[in-house]
């Protein structure tokens, strides 16, 4: 009986191949590199995807996860696919940060036509270099004005967003980005409805930033 038990008998599930930043879900976990070009909120942290969100484009879709480790900060990261694969990733900043990293008449251009702003960081105050200072680029470059959107607080990856025009489209926003020479950080503004405003510190860095994967099953 022993034999047949162990012929027959129910076997485990093999567990989930985790290995890609494509395949992440709601609760699994990554570890980031130790390196010191990663800033303080990265560099060898262990964050756990607490959310999968969608932003919906005219020709394209872009998933983002968010991330959270000890520290409770929200970090977004979303894997981009153009000539090459790369990881980009975000804080959010709000308006009190904004006044002390940026000039603000020179930052207002940003939304003003055609679109062609250039924006430098002015010089940080100390008890803000430590939290931001890897994140900022010398100076920046305009490069979308007005792109049009829908941000979903959804997983829509491999399937079409709803369509419904009475409020299952989504958040619509207008986006603002600029970029600096050596294509490694960008400024990231979202404009929705009413005014409400989000504004981006983003690092674009290679897939091997990611250690390690922890699925969560």
């Amino acid at each position: 009986m022993g034999f047949l038990s162990g012929l027959f008998g129910k076997k485990e599930a093999p567990k989930r191949l985790l290995d890609h930043p494509s395949k992440l879900l709601k609760g699994d976990m990554i570890t980031l590199d130790d390196s010191f070009a990663l800033p303080a909120q990265l560099r060898g942290q262990q964050l756990k995807v607490e959310a999968i969100h969608t932003y919906e484009y005219q020709r394209s879709q872009q998933c983002e996860y968010l991330l959270r480790g000890h520290s409770d900060n929200a970090i977004y990261m979303s894997y981009v696919v153009e000539d090459e694969a790369y990881l980009s990733f975000s804080i959010k900043i709000n308006r009190a940060i904004v006044e002390q990293l940026f000039d603000l008449d020179a930052f207002a251009e940003i939304f003003e036509e055609p679109g062609k702003a250039t924006l430098t960081p002015q010089p940080l105050p100390a008890e803000l270099a430590d939290a931001f200072s890897q994140w900022l680029a010398d100076d920046y470059h305009q490069v979308e004005f007005a792109g049009f959107g829908y941000f979903h607080r959804e997983d829509y990856r491999n399937q079409k967003p709803p369509q419904d025009e009475n409020g299952a489209r989504g958040e619509a926003f207008e986006s603002y980005s600029l970029i600096n020479n050596q294509e490694t950080h960008a400024l990231d503004i979202e404009v929705y409805d009413g005014g409400d405003t989000e504004v981006m510190l983003t690092l674009y860095r290679p897939l091997t930033d990611i250690r390690e994967y922890w699925p969560a099953s």
